[in-house]
C-alpha cells in the first residue's frame, strides 16, 4: 500500500508545520506521493493535480501495490477518482476579461455572463469576480459554456475500483481538536517557518496563498495582526473550512463514515482483503 496526498497544501515545499504534513520518519515507512512536490512560487491548479495524481496511481499499480488516497480536498480527490475535465486557461484571455471587471464592475460582468451562460449564472454568486471570469474565459477560449463542464460533478462514476471512507467527530470534539492543532502549529515554529519560506520563496502563487492560515501569519509578520489575533483568526477559518468539507463529503453516496480511525481501517482492510 502506498499513500497518495489529496491535498493542495501538502504539496508544497516548505510548507509543513501549518499543513501538519507527515514527518520524514513517518513517509519513510511507506512510500508517500504528491508531497514536496512544488515550490510556493508555483501555482498548483486541481487540473495540474489531476495529472499528477493519476499517474502516480498508475505507477503504484503497476507495481502491484494498493493507492491510499489520504486528505480532505473534495475537489481534489474527486479530481483523481472520478472522469472531471478542467478546461485550460490563458493568462491574456483571463487578464483582458479581469481588467474588463475592474473597469465596469462585477454585476456588469454577471449580466454578460448571464447571456453568455445562464446556467453557470445560476450556480455563481454575483459578486464572485473570480468564478464570473473564469466562466468567461472558458467560453471564450473553448467556444463551449462553462456549466457543460459540470456533468461528471452530477454523478458519482469513479474511473477506478474505489472504497472510499470518511472520518467525522461531534463538532464540538472537531473545533476543540482544531484549536489545539492550531495551538500546537505556534508551539512547533510556524511563525518561523512562515518568515523563512517567505525569504527562500517570494512571491508565493495565488494557490500557495490560499493555503488556510498562511496569509494570516503574514499579516502578523507585517505588523498587521498580533500573533493572538491572527491565531484566533486561523482557529475561526479553519472551523468553517472543515464544516465546509463535511457538506462537500456527505453528498457523495460512495463514502462510508466512520467516528473511531481503527474501525474505519479495519473496514479498509477487509475490503481491500490485505
Amino acid at each position: 500500500m502506498q499513500i497518495v496526498g489529496v491535498d493542495s497544501a501538502t504539496a508544497y515545499r516548505g510548507m509543513d508545520v501549518g499543513t501538519s504534513k507527515p514527518t520524514a520518519a513517518e513517509r519513510g515507512q511507506v512510500p508517500h506521493h504528491l508531497f514536496d512536490v512544488v515550490d510556493p512560487t508555483e501555482p498548483l491548479t486541481a487540473a495540474d493535480y489531476q495529472i499528477r495524481a493519476r499517474r502516480a496511481v498508475a505507477e503504484i499499480d503497476r507495481q502491484g501495490e494498493v493507492p491510499l488516497l489520504v486528505g480532505g480536498s473534495g475537489l481534489y480527490f474527486r479530481a483523481v477518482v472520478d472522469p472531471l475535465e478542467f478546461p485550460g486557461t490563458d493568462a491574456t484571455v483571463r487578464r483582458r476579461l479581469q481588467d474588463r471587471a475592474d473597469s465596469v464592475g462585477s454585476d456588469a460582468m454577471y449580466r454578460l455572463l448571464q447571456q453568455v451562460d445562464p446556467e453557470a449564472a445560476e450556480r455563481i454568486h454575483p459578486a464572485n469576480v473570480r468564478r464570473t471570469v473564469r466562466a468567461l474565459e472558458v467560453a471564450e477560449l473553448t467556444g463551449e459554456k462553462f456549466s457543460s463542464y459540470r456533468t461528471a460533478w452530477d454523478r458519482w462514476e469513479s474511473i477506478y475500483d474505489l472504497t472510499a471512507v470518511g472520518l467525522r467527530s461531534p463538532i464540538e470534539e472537531l473545533d476543540r481538536r482544531i484549536d489545539e492543532r492550531v495551538d500546537r502549529y505556534i508551539e512547533q515554529g510556524w511563525v518561523h517557518e512562515v518568515a523563512n519560506l517567505r525569504s527562500v520563496a517570494w512571491p508565493w502563487s495565488a494557490t500557495a496563498h490560499q493555503v488556510l492560515g498562511y496569509a494570516l501569519i503574514l499579516d502578523h509578520l507585517d505588523g498587521k495582526l498580533s500573533l493572538q489575533e491572527a491565531v484566533e483568526e486561523v482557529k475561526r477559518r479553519t472551523r468553517k473550512y472543515a464544516r465546509r468539507q463535511l457538506r462537500w463529503f456527505k453528498f457523495d453516496p460512495r463514502i462510508e463514515w466512520f467516528e473511531d480511525p481503527d474501525s474505519a481501517a479495519q473496514h479498509l482492510i477487509q475490503r481491500l482483503g490485505r
